[in-house]
């Protein structure tokens, strides 16, 4: 039986998947947040999520898709491999990982069709995609296509995020009411640092940006009312 009132969150811990999580929240009578352990150098990105999930009282699964890992080497899942500092002239940053959000929205898919759950949540956004393929909005309508194919089943993967920046990641964040646990309890930095992060990685500089523009932005229309 399928239920439009419960949502299906993919959630890593970070800052886009933790504002998709309160989206849902506000949404949705119910949600769910389901993560994955890919081998990923920084476990503490499971442990954000699982703490995330007890502070917002919502279930929590966590799968094992460590495979990818040994199939698809990378600055995010390998120790040796320094993380980009900047974006390459050509292809994709070595932060990278082949494969990633194909996989995770299928198993999410086969998770939410067993609970009878249809709509399922990701942080992607091609506004700040990095670079990254499968961030775009063509990929994600293309499998949602893919999926409902080959289930026979609606889902409809929803991105809150697709066309807003990070200064507007933070905006509803706070609009919603997380803005504090977003900046102190998620964890966006590839070195592994919660919260601000290591402020040199490029996710820690996309995310400081934004956040800089948003606290000046708020400042201002307070001083100005």
């Amino acid at each position: 039986m399928k239920n439009k009132e419960k949502a299906l969150v993919v959630f890593s811990g970070g800052q886009d998947s933790t504002t998709c999580l309160l989206y849902a929240l506000n949404h949705y009578k119910e949600a769910e947040a389901i993560s994955f352990d890919y081998g990923q150098r920084h476990k503490k990105e499971l442990e954000c999520a699982a703490a995330i999930a007890k502070r917002l009282e919502v279930k929590h699964t966590i799968l094992d898709l460590s495979e990818l890992n040994r199939l698809a080497p990378n600055s995010l899942t390998r120790e040796d491999i320094p993380v980009d500092t900047d974006a390459p002239e050509e292809g994709t940053p070595n932060s990278f990982v082949e494969g990633r959000n194909l996989l995770f929205l299928t198993y999410a898919a086969i998770y939410a069709k067993t609970h009878g759950i249809t709509d399922i949540l990701t942080g992607v956004s091609q506004s700040d995609f990095s670079g990254y393929p499968d961030c775009r909005d063509i990929f994600i309508k293309s499998l949602n296509t893919t999926l409902n194919l080959a289930m026979e089943y609606e889902f409809d993967i929803i991105t809150p995020l697709m066309w807003i920046d990070k200064e507007e990641t933070w905006a509803l964040a706070d609009e919603l009411g997380g803005f504090e646990l977003v900046r102190d309890m998620t964890l966006t930095c590839y070195n592994g640092i919660i919260g601000e992060g290591c402020g040199n990685c490029p996710a820690c500089k996309l995310r400081k940006r934004g956040y800089d523009n948003y606290v000046a932005k708020k400042h201002d229309l307070h001083r100005e009312s």
